[in-house]
């Protein structure tokens, strides 16, 4: 899939398939937020990946959020050292995580935002990492008509040079 396919038609997903994912587009997937840019090459981030179904089951209602964690297959936890830049370097790497997951016909979407305490006990998670964010990854259940979506005219929202001058 071409980049800008990608973006494109890329669509939040919250209801997974009983299919598992083969590990290495897992292995891909982790890949792409590891080799994510970062400010000043920080690499602030951690991933973990979770594959377990009872600690799946355990970490859904940790995130309010995300009850549908207990249906994909994998989630990844997304922790960040301190950092001024961690929240836009860590959605950097979610971002290419989500990307390259949906270039193979897997869904996301991003649970929580840094309201995340509890799955600290749960992973093992240190005390100086923040957890940032849960990523149910999964096949999507249903046709996620691709492409389609509601959108404000660019001309709207794009600008050229000033407020005022419609980019469009």
């Amino acid at each position: 899939m071409e980049v800008f396919d990608a973006v494109r038609t890329i669509l939040a997903v919250r209801q997974f398939q009983d299919k598992p994912i083969p590990e290495e587009i897992i292995h891909e997937i982790v890949e792409a937020g590891h080799v994510s840019a970062s400010s000043m090459n920080g690499q602030p981030w951690h991933f973990i990946v979770v594959q377990d179904k009872e600690t799946l089951r355990q970490l859904a209602p940790l995130a309010r959020t995300g009850p549908y964690i207990t249906q994909a297959p994998v989630s990844i936890v997304v922790g960040m050292e301190h950092s001024p830049f961690a929240i836009s370097d860590g959605s950097r790497a979610i971002q290419s995580m989500f990307l390259t997951a949906w270039a193979h016909g897997i869904g996301s979407n991003w649970v929580g935002f840094d309201n995340l305490e509890q799955v600290r006990p749960l992973l093992g998670i240190p005390e100086d990492i923040n957890v940032l964010a849960v990523l149910p990854f999964g096949y999507p259940v249903s046709a996620t008509s691709k492409g389609i979506k509601k959108r404000k005219p660019l001309g709207e929202i794009a600008h050229r040079e000033r407020w005022d001058q419609p980019f469009a």
